[in-house]
C-alpha cells in the first residue's frame, strides 16, 4: 500500500509541476500515466480554435503508453482555473474511461471529491454497471488483440 501512495503523490507532483511550468497564467490542465513497468507519461490538452475537435487532456499519455506497449496502472488529470486557484482532481470522462479500460478494470484512476483530497479508485469500482458485464470476459478479448 505504501507503493501505491508513492506513485499516487509523485503523479500529482508531476502534474502540479507540468502545469505550472506550460500554463504560468490563467486555466491549466495536465495529465499523468503510470505504466506497469514504472514509467510515468504526461500530457495536456490540444488547444484549437474549434472546441469540437480538443482532445481530453489524458489522451496523449495514453497514446504514449500505447506506443511504448506498456500496461497503464494509473491515469490522474489536475486543473486549476487560473494561476491564483487551488489545483483539482477531474475524474476521467467516459470516453477516456473507456480508453482506460483497453488495459483492463483494474487501472486506477484518480477522481473527484468534494474535500479535494487525492484518491484514486479502480475502473471497476468507478463503473460498477459497466456495459461489458453482459459478456463473458472471452467474447471481450478480441478488443485488447
Amino acid at each position: 500500500m505504501e507503493q501505491e501512495k508513492i506513485i499516487q503523490q509523485e503523479m500529482y507532483k508531476r502534474a502540479t509541476e507540468l502545469i505550472l511550468k506550460r500554463y504560468p497564467k490563467g486555466w491549466g490542465g495536465a495529465a499523468v500515466i503510470h505504466s506497469e513497468d514504472g514509467q510515468y507519461f504526461t500530457s495536456v490538452s490540444i488547444e484549437t480554435a474549434n472546441s469540437s475537435v480538443d482532445l481530453c487532456i489524458e489522451v496523449g499519455s495514453m497514446c504514449e503508453a500505447h506506443k511504448y506497449n506498456v500496461r497503464v496502472t494509473h491515469c490522474l488529470c489536475v486543473v486549476r482555473d487560473d494561476e491564483n486557484s487551488q489545483f483539482k482532481v477531474l475524474s476521467p470522462c467516459g470516453v477516456c474511461q473507456e480508453r482506460l479500460r483497453f488495459w483492463g478494470t483494474d487501472v486506477k484512476v484518480g477522481v473527484t471529491t468534494p474535500d479535494n483530497t487525492l484518491k484514486f479508485v479502480s475502473l471497476n469500482e468507478l463503473q460498477p454497471y459497466h456495459w461489458t458485464n453482459a459478456y463473458q470476459p472471452e467474447e471481450l478479448e478480441h478488443f485488447q488483440d
